[in-house]
């Protein structure tokens, strides 16, 4: 009697699933999505998702290799302006390929959403260079020093947050968050406004961090407005990152800083550290700032 095979099929992390996209047959260059309602906070969908899914699907139009060039799968720098809130449903990613070069390629790409009166609205509009991280992770040298940072079973987990917070933030489910103690003043009341949130983040299903995944991991961390003082919900208006190496398994060590506030707006900084010590992506995004309860 023949033996019988057993297919074995590997799951699909919540990451990979939420950031989804599949070309549209007939259509060049279009791209379906659907954004999930575990991507929440606050009142929308998670910026850095958002800018996943939307790196994903210019991942898929730039990785292709043209004729004698090669193929730039990975995100080096992107810049996102987000025009309306993201909600959780069906959305569409419109790209186009600006320049492909042999060292790095060009591309914009437009996210959005049917308005419910036929229509449709943009969520998202992004320019970015991607290249082939694979030939440049040997050059990945920076001054800077990595945080200094409790153990994670020393740290401050998602599951302590405040019930309030929880309740607006499903996308923490997804995440295993651990906080430096030090800068969660803001979660009992008393922020130290040193304007400076650090951490240790991971996948909570597991899912080793990729470059795609940095995209997240920018926009992951409470916003480092609520250590300032400022209880509401900060929207991010402009985000640019860069993405400097391919991270190695294991923790992300994040560290989110501000320094100036001007006008209701303000500028949050993140560091993106993998368990090598590595600094493998930067971002700066100017965000609405919440008005402080009198």
């Amino acid at each position: 009697m023949a033996a019988v095979r057993v297919r074995q099929t590997v799951p699909v992390s919540e990451f990979d699933d939420g950031s989804a996209v599949s070309a549209r047959a007939g259509e060049v260059g279009v791209y379906d999505a659907g954004l999930g309602e575990g991507w929440r906070i606050g009142g929308g969908v998670n910026g850095g998702l958002l800018l996943s899914v939307v790196g994903r699907a210019l991942s898929e139009e730039l990785g292709r290799e043209d004729g004698e060039r090669p193929g730039h799968p990975h995100p080096l720098a992107i810049s996102a302006y987000y025009l309306t809130p993201g909600v959780p449903g069906p959305a569409t990613v419109r790209t186009s390929v600006l320049r492909h070069g042999r060292a790095v390629s060009n591309g914009q790409a437009s996210l959005v959403q049917e308005d419910g009166a036929g229509g449709e609205v943009e969520r998202l509009r992004v320019l970015a260079t991607y290249g082939d991280l694979a030939t440049m992770d040997q050059d990945a040298t920076t001054t800077a020093v990595p945080p200094e940072l409790p153990p994670p079973d020393r740290c401050v987990s998602a599951e302590q947050a405040p019930p309030q917070f929880l309740k607006h933030a499903s996308l923490l489910e997804r995440l295993d968050l651990r906080l430096d103690p030090a800068t969660t003043g803001w979660a009992v009341g008393k922020p130290s406004g040193n304007g400076v949130i650090r951490g240790w983040l991971r996948m909570a299903d597991g899912r080793e961090p990729d470059p795609l995944l940095l995209l997240l991991a920018v926009d992951a961390l409470p916003p480092v407005a609520f250590e300032l003082g400022l209880p509401g919900w900060a929207p991010t208006l402009e985000l640019t990152a860069h993405v400097r190496a391919r991270p190695a398994p294991g923790w992300l060590r994040v560290v989110l800083t501000s320094r100036t506030m001007s006008g209701g707006y303000l500028e949050e900084d993140a560091e993106v550290w993998d368990s090598e010590g590595r600094l493998v992506a930067l971002s700066r995004q100017l965000a609405r700032a919440a008005t402080p309860r009198r």
